[in-house]
């Protein structure tokens, strides 16, 4: 599979490097694929490290104390922004007052898509119709929607302001209306490594040429990826599915893949009463072949929604916590993700 190419992908196509110097910049992240692109530009010329754990859950963290000391030591802090964790703003303004700041969300020409509040997100009149709603945003476009970011491209035609929509009102929505998880679309990993490396580059100039260099080698690494992955998940392009934490829209929607609903908003708050049974209904009405669960949430959700149909589970990771972090792992993260998609949805797993 995929997954067994990423090591040989990396080694064929090394970082190059220059003696580490005493000026190489001290950066703060947050995830695990955002420090992967950092580490892919960077070789030995930065000093990179984690303000939140790379096994927890980014939604309303709360930092550690040596984490704290991360943030107040760095030059540059890169991120996703606050629409992933609004809580982080204060912090890093206040322990990091003089680091430049890069929200990777907030970069021109990034593919944004908007927050999906409903269960499901086809209707059941438009369920054949919905493999065409992807059709704009497959795989080889490279087409950006910066001009509206807040408009979700995926999902045009399902009313998500309608009063259906939102089965859940009685939790707290302060993470706005941009879906955060975009680092699951590979044109943005794309975007961002060169913006990361002139940030890197405007605070260490000697290593300005490296930089430009070990970025064009990761989009090329991406490149092919991508164009493997898409292969890979072309065969079950029309297989609906439903997933626990609705994250991966930006993965679907590359991939032109059929999800038809979510267990918990793109927030990870929990489901109430009214999207369980909104979901109970929509298996089977949808045809829906696997229900992806995820390692940190309640297997027994899955359970529930399943028991007694033939729909399979699978377990997928939008943060890849199994995954060693470093420079391999953005490369690792996307193709475990098309390794388990692929089983679960053609019956091979």
């Amino acid at each position: 599979m995929l997954r067994y190419l990423v090591p040989l992908l990396l080694t064929t196509l090394p970082a190059a490097t220059l003696p580490a110097r005493a000026d190489a910049p001290n950066v703060a992240t947050d995830l695990a694929a955002v420090q992967s692109l950092i580490a892919q530009v960077a070789g030995d010329q930065a000093e990179i490290g984690f303000f939140m754990r790379p096994d927890a859950s980014p939604h309303g963290y709360a930092m550690r104390p040596s984490e704290a000391q991360l943030l107040q030591d760095a030059d540059i802090v890169i991120w996703m922004g606050p629409a992933l964790s609004p809580g982080m703003t204060d912090s890093i303004a206040t322990l990091a007052p003089n680091a430049v700041s890069l929200s990777l969300l907030d970069v021109p020409g990034s593919v944004k898509h908007a927050r999906r509040e409903r269960a499901v997100f086809v209707d059941s009149h438009d369920d054949h119709d919905h493999d065409d709603d992807h059709g704009h945003d497959h795989a080889d476009d490279d087409h950006k929607h910066d001009d509206d970011p807040d408009h979700d491209h995926a999902h045009d035609d399902h009313g998500h302001g309608d009063d259906n929509g939102h089965a859940d009102d009685d939790h707290a929505h302060d993470h706005g209306d941009t879906d955060p998880h975009a680092w699951l679309d590979p044109q943005n990993a794309k975007v961002w490594l060169g913006v990361i490396a002139e940030t890197l580059a405007a605070a260490n100039p000697d290593a300005a040429d490296l930089y430009r260099a070990n970025a064009a080698q990761a989009r090329a690494r991406i490149d092919s990826l991508q164009t493997d992955i898409a292969a890979q998940l072309a065969p079950v392009q029309g297989r609906n599915f439903v997933v626990f934490h609705d994250a991966y829209q930006y993965f679907e929607t590359r991939f032109r893949l059929n999800s038809v609903a979510a267990i918990s908003p793109s927030d990870a708050s929990s489901p109430g009463p009214r999207r369980l049974s909104e979901l109970q209904q929509a298996l089977g009405e949808h045809d829906v072949v696997c229900v992806f669960s995820e390692p940190q949430f309640d297997p027994g959700l899955i359970t529930t929604l399943t028991e007694g149909t033939s729909v399979r589970s699978a377990v997928i990771d939008p943060l890849g916590r199994d995954i060693e972090p470093g420079s391999a792992f953005y490369a690792a993260l996307l193709t475990d993700l098309a390794d388990t998609m692929a089983g679960c949805l053609s019956g091979s797993e």
